[in-house]
């Protein structure tokens, strides 16, 4: 997530979303604005030093009910936050957990039952046990390992690793490249790849700031399905962490670089983290950003709001449907674009 640290986080050319029908929690028919517009359920990657953890103590997974609210506002994707080390322990070419597998499973079956996109990635900053990753072949065989489980199920995106930061970027490159080759290697031809890049993933820094923009569109995928997912927050250090927005017109601004990028190189992306405070400047920011991806979405294929789960009563941008303050807020606005 844009908020950098655990810690903080504690407090293409088919544009389809598919909204609901009336008597239904299934998701069915086609709008004209996104591919993929959903949340991220995060919970299941909460305690992140405690290993392996308690369920329902030091970690929680999303509420099967609180999906079926979302895609009764018509959202479609659900990017589910994982911890690494929690699926496959102490080394990552290692066997993966039963029990967390079986959670893991279950929400995503639940998920890409109903019609919608199911989006699994390790909330792991590119790190493994805190270290950066630099095994390149071991970070391959936790992909075969872990896109196996998933390889028939069309409506799963994977998403390689939550926003690398402070990392070689050759490094960044090779281990989203390594995610690819795995997946494909075991079978999985059609699903969708998100790649992440380095400087969490930042939308506001894909150009200028870091080295994605000259780096990343090396990566190649067999199947062509490379989505390029950037996160764009609001506040005055792109964080996440603060209630209020440098202005009405931030995101956008923010976004032009990026859009530029992707259509200079004939990519497509998607805001995979986004989120704003319950106040008129960041509502109007919040709109005008979603407004100009959607009049840019021959490349911006989608967005997912920050963050959806049991356990987020008091951050600012929660969406939990019940006690999320960012729930009454912004979920009938932001469901217009799902």
């Amino acid at each position: 997530m844009g908020i950098h640290s655990f810690l903080v986080a504690a407090l293409a050319a088919s544009v389809l979303a598919f909204p609901l029908e009336k008597k239904s929690t299934s998701v069915t028919e086609a709008s004209k604005a996104f591919e993929w517009f959903g949340v991220n359920e995060s919970g299941p990657e909460f305690g992140e030093k405690k290993f392996p953890g308690i369920k329902d103590k030091d970690y929680v997974w999303p509420k099967f009910d609180t999906i079926d609210k979302f895609i009764a506002k018509g959202m479609n994707t659900f990017r589910i936050n994982f911890l690494a080390e929690r699926l496959i322990a102490n080394k990552q070419d290692g066997p993966m957990d039963p029990v967390y597998l079986k959670d893991l499973k279950d929400t995503v079956e639940y998920v890409t039952k109903k019609g919608a996109w199911a989006m699994i990635v390790p909330h792991n900053y590119g790190r493994y046990y805190e270290k950066v990753i630099t095994d390149v072949a071991g970070f391959e065989a936790y992909w075969k390992t872990l896109a196996a489980v998933f390889k028939d199920n069309k409506k799963v995106i994977f998403d390689t690793n939550n926003e690398y930061h402070t990392m070689d970027q050759d490094l960044v490159v090779k281990l989203n490249q390594a995610a690819i080759n795995a997946i494909r290697g075991v079978g999985a031809k059609e699903q969708w790849i998100n790649v992440e890049g380095n400087n969490w993933s930042g939308a506001w820094s894909w150009v200028k700031g870091s080295q994605n923009g000259a780096t990343m569109g090396s990566l190649t995928d067999p199947s062509n399905k490379i989505v390029y997912q950037m996160h764009q927050y609001l506040d005055k250090d792109y964080s996440g962490t603060h209630q209020d927005c440098v202005s009405e017109t931030y995101g956008v601004e923010h976004l032009k670089d990026a859009t530029d990028w992707l259509r200079k190189n004939k990519k497509v992306g998607l805001i995979g983290e986004f989120a704003g405070g319950d106040n008129p400047t960041c509502k109007k920011a919040v709109q005008n950003m979603l407004e100009y991806m959607v009049k840019n979405n021959d490349v911006w294929k989608g967005a997912l709001w920050w963050a959806a789960g049991p356990w987020w009563a008091d951050y600012g941008f929660s969406m939990e449907p019940g006690n999320g303050k960012a729930f009454a807020g912004y979920a009938d606005m932001i469901s217009k674009y799902a």
